[in-house]
């Protein structure tokens, strides 16, 4: 069913029998959640009574929230200051039980007259989504999610036993593994897999595909999910872009697929590795926007220091069949891809707002179509030994300039989303210019938790 421009709203039978299975599944406690600017989840809580009243009417937020920040400041700018009021509204169509008496849903802004808010960021995803589908597109994601365990107190696990995708590393913390496992299944969201990751300490998730709005919250609920299992386990997680100085950086890449009247535009056709034109195109338009809105995908104070060459997190402004140091690695169609083919987003952090970073990705997929964008050069060695493979913006600031400065961008996000995000950002880069990376990495590691 196509998705409509703003959030459903269940009324009658259909909002009686939610709230009755919800109450049957022992809830007794609502909390919906945002993303906002900084890649931070904000949340207000209700009784299960009062749940229809959040879902309907929303409950009372201050335009701030949309530029709160990562270390609790506020970036006020002309438009979002301290007067106004918002409503933010939980989707009970989206909520899933999580346990100890809770149900979680996603949320959005809305205005007090219960017309959309510009810059909620989830709404603008419905928008985007809804904007793929009327071109006669069907879009599928799949998100990555890396992680780093710490001690309780916020410290590196030992490094005994430890190696990068290592047996004896999952089975270590066999028993988190199988519970993080467990949660995550039992809340609606399909494991691909779970496995040790390169750092210590660090695992991998990798959630189902699905479509673009649904991936994205499954994303916020696996956040959460994990939190909370790995607290239970004596144990804290860091989805920080770099946990510890020195240490492995997480990524959160997108897996993205395309489709028209059921048949896949990344395989089957007469292009490289069987792209059609129109996927060709799709991935043109990827690539060459990336560099003006890689501030919506690794945009934080920490984003550069994961982002470098020799660490497969896609520095490089190309693209390439299985290469896993451009920023688009194409997964081709084979017998060991069950899912068929699709476009993988290296250079995405978990830092972004994982709203924004789906809608600018399908965002520029569309827009390459829409142009017959043409495909440039495949990659097909590691860029960093091609003089002539074009580096993403190495610092914040160069980041932040070529997101200002970006058409595809501000047609994708808004206006009103731009300016909170880059106000945002920027504050970031006035307030830790200079600031060590250790520092920077003590100040920031449980900055994304949930």
């Amino acid at each position: 069913m196509p998705l409509t421009d703003s959030m459903p709203v269940l009324t009658g039978a259909a909002l009686t029998a939610r709230l009755a299975d919800l109450t049957g599944n022992g809830v007794r406690v609502l909390v919906g959640s945002v993303v906002d600017m900084a890649g931070v989840a904000r949340a207000k809580t209700v009784p299960l009574r009062r749940a229809a009243a959040f879902h309907s009417a929303g409950m009372g937020a201050a335009p701030s929230w949309n530029v709160f920040c990562a270390d609790a400041a506020i970036a006020f700018t002309d438009r979002l200051g301290v007067v106004g009021d918002l409503r933010l509204r939980a989707d009970l169509t989206a909520a899933r039980v999580i346990g100890g008496g809770y149900a979680w849903a996603p949320a959005e802004f809305f205005g007090q007259d219960g017309e959309p808010y510009a810059p909620c960021a989830r709404g603008q995803l419905r928008r985007v989504q809804s904007a793929v589908e009327a071109a006669g597109l069907t879009a599928s994601v799949g998100h990555e999610l890396e992680f780093v365990l710490t001690d309780a107190d916020g410290q590196r696990l030992p490094e005994r036993h430890w190696q990068p995708y290592g047996l004896g590393a999952v089975l270590e913390r066999g028993a988190f593994a199988a519970d993080l496992t467990g949660a995550l299944e039992d809340a609606g969201l399909p494991v691909e897999q779970l496995h040790a990751e390169y750092g210590t300490g660090q695992f991998e998730v990798s959630l189902a595909p699905a479509e673009p709005l649904a991936s994205a919250d499954a994303v916020v609920l696996a956040r959460l999910l994990v939190g909370q299992v790995a607290r239970r386990h004596g144990l804290l997680v860091s989805f920080s872009p770099l946990p510890f100085a020195g240490g492995a950086g997480n990524g959160a890449h997108l897996h993205l697929s395309l489709r028209r009247d059921g048949v896949p535009l990344l395989s089957g056709g007469d292009g490289p590795h069987g792209l059609t034109a129109q996927g060709a195109a799709a991935i043109a338009g990827i690539v060459q926007g990336l560099p003006g809105t890689l501030g919506v995908f690794a945009g934080s104070v920490l984003s550069p220091l994961r982002l470098q060459p020799g660490r497969w997190s896609g520095a490089f402004a190309c693209w390439g069949l299985e290469n896993r140091e451009a920023a688009v690695r194409l997964v081709a169609a084979t017998r060991g891809t069950p899912h068929g083919a699709s476009v993988e987003l290296k250079c995405a952090d978990p830092s972004a707002n994982v709203y924004l970073a789906t809608a600018a990705l399908l965002g520029l997929a569309l827009d390459g179509i829409a142009r017959g964008a043409q495909l440039p050069p495949e990659m097909t060695v590691n860029p960093a030994q091609d003089p002539a493979a074009e580096r993403l913006p190495e610092d914040q600031q160069a980041v932040l300039e070529a997101l200002a400065g970006s058409g595809p961008a501000h047609r994708i996000l808004g206006d009103e989303v731009m300016a909170a995000l880059l106000a945002v950002r920027r504050h970031e880069l006035d307030a830790y210019a200079g600031t060590g990376v250790g520092d920077l990495t003590d100040r920031f590691r449980f900055a994304w938790t949930v």
